[in-house]
């Protein structure tokens, strides 16, 4: 028997087009119900970094430090996805893998991912409106409420090649936790394949589209209380640029696409090319996927 707890990069490769295939199958009622837990669990991700390192991220001595902790603590959303249940938009851009395979339609790949991405927006907001209404943004003297503004109108002020590039480099890392996740075979492994790139990627500053549908609309709604707004020492001018207009066509859409960019090309199309392309000739795809059904098929009988 095999013990090794971890798969090749080729079975990783094998492992993410069968699971490919079986999101493409889920029925739209159980993408849209997963999506929008998927959407809940960045979103309490989003907000817990917040928490965490509000205070940090006022100075600029301690600012990359305030990175730092929250990147430590936002991997816990993907962990929920993966671990828990649910289907987050950016991770399912390796779904491309299963199309290359012709293994899925790509009218049944896009399919999934408009119905994950608005359960994801429908879960983020309303984590969004929960926080607002939960009075925590009073903490620390109004700080985080005012912190909450200013990190979403940096967001909605980036300009379009600036979100671009950032969207790309953090899905980039996302798939790459979930690719790594796929890869171990125990919940240890998993935690820490999804770890250590998501604790990297918000420590860099990246772009990513469904934790923005949290941390633009909880800046757009805190602003309405005259506290959180005085605590962001905001401008007039920066406070009315901060509203659904920006968030959609100033980081949302370009944030989106470079999430695509990220996790089906640099990820999903690369490792395809280099591990499955031209490989059906040889077998050695069906063989990956046979080890993995009988590696499976060992555990559940151990």
């Amino acid at each position: 028997m095999d013990t090794k707890n971890y798969s090749t990069p080729a079975e990783i490769a094998a492992t993410t087009v069968e699971t490919g295939i079986k999101k493409s199958k889920l029925s739209s009622s159980h993408q849209l119900i997963l999506g929008i837990l998927a959407g809940v669990f960045i979103a309490f991700a989003s907000e817990g970094s917040n928490m965490a390192a509000f205070n940090l991220f006022e100075r600029p001595e301690t600012y990359g430090l305030g990175k730092v902790l929250a990147g430590a603590v936002f991997g816990t959303g993907l962990m929920l996805v993966v671990l828990a249940g649910g289907e987050l938009f950016t991770g399912n851009t390796l779904i491309i893998m299963s199309v290359l395979e012709k293994k899925v339609k790509l009218r049944e790949m896009l399919r999934n991912w408009g119905t994950v991405y608005i359960g994801n927006l429908i879960g983020s907001l309303l984590i969004a409106f929960m926080m607002v209404q939960s009075g925590l943004f009073n903490s620390g003297a109004n700080a985080l409420g005012g912190q909450t503004i200013k990190i979403a109108s940096y967001k909605v002020e980036l300009s379009f090649i600036s979100a671009l590039c950032l969207g790309i480099m953090a899905n980039w890392l996302v798939c790459l936790a979930v690719w790594l996740a796929y890869g171990a075979k125990d919940m240890i492994g998993k935690m820490f394949g999804i770890f250590f790139p998501i604790w990297l990627f918000i420590t860099s500053g990246f772009e990513h589209s469904i934790a923005n549908m949290y941390y633009i609309p909880a800046g757009i709604l805190a602003k309405s209380n005259a506290n959180w707004a005085a605590a962001s020492h905001l401008s007039s001018e920066k406070l009315a640029n901060l509203n659904w207009n920006t968030f959609i066509f100033n980081n949302l859409l370009p944030v989106t696409i470079g999430n695509i960019i990220g996790g089906a090309i640099f990820v999903g199309f690369i490792y395809w090319f280099v591990y499955l392309k031209g490989n059906t000739s040889s077998g050695m795809k069906q063989k990956l996927e046979n080890e993995i059904k009988i590696k499976k098929a060992l555990s559940s009988d151990s």
